[in-house]
């Protein structure tokens, strides 16, 4: 996988897997924040296996069905906002990218006009 300067300078840990699950990238967010758990060595594992019941089953759901999922986690006292979602090339399903971005809340919320009707 050619990566981009954007994945090192986005500040949000990044960790790409394939369809089956295997770890093929990640940036140096991703390292430092997995880093208890092996840091760049994890690239070429498969996710699942990072993965306890009943996370594991989301994963494979998420695998299956080509799924996104949104939820915030505090770990630390650090909150952080998480992003799962398709890695798709020409419309076709090559795996899921996850993005990790520490957040402070409360995080702003703010309300947009209605779009107008098209036409």
């Amino acid at each position: 996988m050619q990566r981009g300067a954007w994945i090192e300078e986005c500040p949000a840990a990044i960790t790409v897997c394939d369809q089956q699950g295997v770890i093929v990238e990640m940036n140096d967010e991703a390292a430092e924040m997995f880093r208890n758990d092996g840091g760049r060595e994890l690239i070429g594992k498969n996710i699942l296996d990072c993965h306890p019941e009943p996370s594991r089953k989301v994963v494979e759901e998420m695998l299956e069905k080509h799924t996104s999922r949104f939820y915030t986690i505090e770990k630390d006292g650090v909150e952080k906002l998480v992003c799962q979602t398709p890695w798709m090339v020409e419309g076709q399903f090559r795996g899921i990218v996850e993005f990790v971005f520490e957040i402070k809340l409360p995080l702003p919320h703010f309300l947009r006009a209605p779009s107008k009707p098209k036409g």
